[in-house]
């Protein structure tokens, strides 16, 4: 059986190895593929080459990235075919509403605010780690018709 891919999409490097930090000492020893601004999210799954790539069992979305914001990011993986099933979390420091209503709006399966507490934020990794890596049946992916 494949080992499942969690993408990890943050530009705080702190914010990353906290993440990454929480997810090995709950255990969770899924490869980690990290992108730091919403370009490269938007590359990674919507150019030439993405079909090739195997599709993460979970995206952990920040909304404030560089260069694309992670609501722009989420908006256009969701009107593409390929990635519009993905499951997508918004991992994010943010509590503006309007994010979370927007966030839902264009199509997050999930809004996990980070907490500041590094005990709270490891058990909501925990938690996030079983319902998407053990728990959560995806949608199968969408391949690109062959030209």
């Amino acid at each position: 059986m494949k080992q499942k891919i969690i993408l990890l999409i943050e530009d705080n490097p702190d914010d990353e190895a906290l993440t990454l930090r929480a997810l090995k000492k709950n255990n969770i020893m899924n490869e980690v593929t990290v992108l730091r601004d919403g370009q490269q999210a938007l590359d990674y799954f919507l150019d030439e080459g993405a079909s090739e790539r195997p599709a993460p069992a979970v995206v952990l979305l920040d909304l404030k990235l560089p260069k694309v914001d992670g609501l722009e990011v989420l908006r256009r993986l969701r009107a593409d075919p390929q990635t519009g099933l993905l499951p997508i979390v918004i991992l994010t420091s943010s509590k503006e509403e309007q994010d979370i209503v927007t966030g839902y709006r264009l199509g997050a399966n999930s809004y996990i605010r980070k907490p500041v507490d590094f005990n709270q934020f490891m058990e909501a990794v925990r938690q996030l780690g079983l319902y998407w890596l053990v728990l959560n049946e995806s949608a199968p992916v969408q391949k690109a018709p062959t030209k």
